[in-house]
């Protein structure tokens, strides 16, 4: 009989859904709604992310032993009471069209559970940011840290800091809504005529366009003047620039005005004032976490810094924290975004509220969905596909990065599906970093995205120090693609596809205990062209999630400029299989 613990997390109904299950302490599976359902941030209720995280052990519902749920609903339920009251008439059309959802599912859980997993636990809750911190700490190879929490908004709070311990957590100070910089952030992606909760990274991207200087770009003195930032970082927005609070939009006319112009229509083309508007927002977001973590580090004292909550995906910003606060080192949680709280309430489960010694610590990604040589095989047999199967590793290795040094552009699908926001090297579209062309190539062909949008480069651990202006030593959240260095000014020219606009590039490293197959490649790819460097990019196309199944990555080919794909043994040329090719372009929405 199976004497394990196991516990499991849900984060539904919001963004970003998902599960995440705990065996004895070690997270043995995760995965987010959106996979599965083929729907990008799927809120739903993470049916079948759960039941790959059961089947993933062999465990039916009823023998875990605790469930969690990522934050309190009826907590967060007063404060939208609280806001549409406060705001009434104004609130009211908004405060009406939202009453449905909260009376169907966000206030009936734990009757959710029951019905459609036929589960009979009962469920934990614990508070939104409160998950957050545990996603970061609990799992980090810390036994003590300072930790920041900084999002949208939770339940009230919007930005916490405080210390972990062994296995325990305190919050110290907290930041209530409206007062938010990730609504700052997506005030100004909305204003930008980018989507909510999907696009704030395209306006990171967008950010090296526009004026970085502070003295000389004019929407930098405009945008501060929205808020109230005190030495310590704490901030007060003024709310007569926004509406997010009583309405379903979030800039108001007055930020229209200041920023000299009415909010940009979807699709439309940046022009040098839109560039200038991302850059301000990015360099004032920059200065105000940076006050953050110096004042986090005179009350904490800590040498470490771990981080979590949608605005930790900057990772501009986070190749900066080391250079620019007195910590030493950091961790950040992979998928730091809502969907990343799933392992935060499960974790805090196991090891805070039942007192259990942390026994892991989270180092690789790769806790999805993986496909059997014999699965695969089975759906190009039944699909009719026409394909080749490699004699051995080797041979996969050799002839894909042949491939790739030919300019062709590769579909990757090896192994467990990743977890988080990030293709790692499982579910990934790799393809030559020294082709000029490359960028244009993905982006248009492949991607159908916007021009602006930089393709992020990836290297072995022991090879970044060469090409990259990184912290040495190498901090773990490289792994996980979530901080942008300078690339080295000799190595613009000679890899132009993945050199931003600044001269940046979003690393991604990897260790060959982490991925043997993906590190040999890079390495093989180095042989042939002198430069052991690839370009990652997530295995979609702009609107869709990352692919989860062996059709979903056939269908992305075949719907796009992807001239291979590898998958387990497995080699399937796009142009032997012509007659299941469609036009993903015309599909291809946010």
């Amino acid at each position: 009989m199976d004497k394990s613990t196991y516990v499991l997390g849900i984060s539904c109904f919001y963004h970003d859904a998902s599960a995440a299950l705990l065996k004895d302490g070690v997270i043995v599976a995760a995965a987010e709604e959106e996979r599965f359902t083929r729907k990008k941030h799927d809120t739903s209720f993470p049916a079948n992310a759960i039941k790959y995280c059961l089947k993933s052990q062999n465990i039916k519902i009823n023998d875990l032993d605790y469930v969690g749920f990522y934050e309190k609903p009826f907590l967060k339920f007063e404060r939208v009471l609280y806001q549409h009251l406060d705001s009434f008439p104004k609130s009211y059309k908004t405060f009406v069209s939202a009453l449905p959802s909260w009376f169907n599912e966000k206030l009936r859980v734990t009757k959710i559970m029951k019905k459609k997993m036929k589960c009979k636990k009962p469920i934990l809750f614990i508070e939104h940011h409160l998950a957050h911190a545990a996603s970061s700490f609990l799992v980090s190879p810390f036994k003590e840290a300072a930790i920041l929490t900084i999002d949208g908004v939770g339940e009230w709070t919007t930005t916490t800091y405080g210390f972990g311990k062994d296995k325990d957590i305190t919050l110290l100070k907290e930041i209530r809504f409206p007062h938010s910089i990730g609504l700052l952030y997506s005030t100004i992606t909305a204003y930008l005529g980018f989507s909510v909760n999907n696009s704030e990274y395209k306006v990171m991207g967008l950010s090296p366009y526009g004026n970085m200087n502070k003295k000389t770009n004019p929407y930098y003195r405009k945008l501060k003047k929205v808020m109230d930032v005190k030495d310590d970082g704490s901030y007060k927005l003024d709310m007569s620039y926004f509406v997010y609070h009583y309405y379903d939009r979030m800039p108001s006319k007055k930020l229209c005005v200041l920023l000299e112009g009415p909010i940009s229509k979807r699709g439309e083309e940046m022009t040098q004032r839109h560039k200038d508007i991302a850059a301000a927002l990015q360099m004032i977001t920059e200065e105000i976490i940076t006050k953050i973590l110096n004042h986090v580090h005179n009350e904490t004292k800590s040498k470490n810094i771990v981080i979590a909550g949608g605005v930790a995906l900057n990772s501009v910003y986070n190749g900066k924290i080391l250079k620019n606060t007195p910590f030493k080192k950091i961790w950040i949680q992979p998928n730091s975004s809502d969907g990343g709280t799933s392992i935060g309430v499960a974790s805090y489960i196991y090891h805070t509220l039942l007192g259990n010694e942390r026994n892991y610590v989270f180092n690789n990604a790769y806790l999805g969905p993986e496909f059997s040589t014999s699965d695969v095989k089975k759906f190009l047999e039944d699909s009719e596909i026409k394909y080749s199967e490699f004699k051995n590793e080797k041979e996969l290795v050799k002839t894909t990065a042949k491939l790739i040094s030919e300019s062709n552009v590769i579909g990757w699908f090896q192994g467990r599906m990743e977890w988080g926001p990030r293709a790692l090297g499982a579910r990934s579209i790799l393809s030559d970093p020294t082709n000029p062309k490359m960028q244009e190539v993905l982006n248009s062909k492949v991607k159908h995205r916007e021009k602006f949008r930089p393709f992020a480069p990836v290297v072995c651990a022991e090879d970044a120090g060469k090409y990259f202006e990184c912290d040495k030593p190498l901090p773990d959240p490289v792994d996980y693609m979530l901080m942008v260095y300078p690339i080295k000014k000799k190595w613009h020219s000679v890899i132009p596809a993945v050199t931003h606009v600044d001269g940046s590039g979003r690393l991604q490293t990897i260790k060959r205990n982490q991925n043997s197959l993906y590190y040999d490649l890079i390495k093989e790819f180095g042989k042939i062209s002198g430069i052991p460097i690839l370009i990652n990019t997530s295995f979609n196309i702009r609107g869709e999630p990352i692919v989860c199944t062996p059709y979903d990555a056939y269908k992305c080919m075949m719907g796009t400029g992807i001239d291979y794909l590898i998958m387990d043994k497995f080699i399937i040329k796009r142009e032997d299989n012509l007659k299941h090719a469609w036009d993903s372009e015309k599909y291809a929405k946010d």
